[in-house]
């Protein structure tokens, strides 16, 4: 009987998508409109989610707290700023939240031998992608009704993303494949991507912080993301290209360690499942 070789190879990290993005555009597709099957108002509320969280920032942080970044600007400047950090966060927030049930949930697939099982993580990807675009539509949207215009800088967002896309899909293809064996990943994952949330720029600045705490901040490794997405969404400021060349680099390689480890343990998964 022949054994099925799974590539271990770096440029995998993008023939896994490449090579299958039919069947990824597809799978995305259903996993999106079924997120949203049966309820009334169907896919719609992708973008009123996006909308109610930006009304009920405007109002918290305008109204009660009376809140402004680092103490100046306006207070609805604040919302716009907290917002773009919580789009950054729930991007990778919830690719890795689903990480450890995405194999555990499509046990069917890991009983057809010929079935990619990498791409599961790019439909999770996918889908997170979607969510994305509809809040920085939302986001974008709110900021061009209240200045009237918008940065040219906001074409970058995409290059900005994309490191952070390997980022996530090389912790999410980790984590995928240690909660087929240790359950528990599955409990741990919320904890930790909630306390990156709270330890990165998106409720404060980094200048807010007593001296020798914002090391910590920028230890983790959503924090250039948060600070380089506000600095071309909103303040129009150029991308730190050589921070994001080497941030790019040090996501390859995750990419390809989670990728790897994903490819040596798969075919374990049938075994335990």
């Amino acid at each position: 009987m022949n054994r099925q070789v799974h590539s271990v190879s770096p440029l995998f990290v993008f023939g896994s998508f490449w090579n299958q993005r039919s069947l990824i555009w597809e799978m995305t597709k259903r996993d999106v409109v079924g997120r949203y099957r049966g309820s009334a108002m169907g896919i719609l509320w992708s973008f009123l989610n996006p909308i109610l969280m930006l009304t009920v920032y405007t109002f918290v942080f305008n109204v009660v707290f009376r809140a402004r970044w680092g103490g100046e600007g306006s207070k609805f400047e604040f919302a716009i700023i907290l917002f773009v950090g919580l789009i950054i966060h729930a991007l990778f927030a919830e690719c890795v939240n689903r990480a450890p049930s995405l194999i555990l949930s499509n046990v069917n697939y890991v009983k057809k031998v010929v079935f990619p099982l990498e791409i599961l993580p790019w439909m999770a990807m996918g889908s997170a992608l979607f969510h994305t675009l509809i809040s920085v539509l939302v986001l974008l949207a709110a900021l061009a009704l209240t200045r009237f215009y918008l940065n040219w800088t906001v074409v970058f967002l995409p290059l900005l993303l994309a490191p952070l896309v390997l980022l996530t899909m090389g912790i999410t293809w980790f984590v995928a494949s240690v909660g087929v064996f240790l359950r528990d990943v599955g409990q741990t994952t919320g904890i930790v991507t909630t306390i990156m949330l709270f330890l990165s720029p998106v409720f404060f600045p980094i200048s807010a912080l007593p001296e020798g705490y914002g090391v910590l901040l920028q230890m983790n490794p959503l924090t250039f993301m948060i600070e380089q997405a506000r600095d071309i969404l909103i303040w129009g400021k150029p991308l730190d290209w050589q921070g994001l060349a080497i941030y790019f680099v040090a996501s390859l390689v995750v990419a390809w360690l989670g990728l790897f480890w994903f490819q040596k343990t798969r075919r374990g998964f049938a075994d335990v499942l």
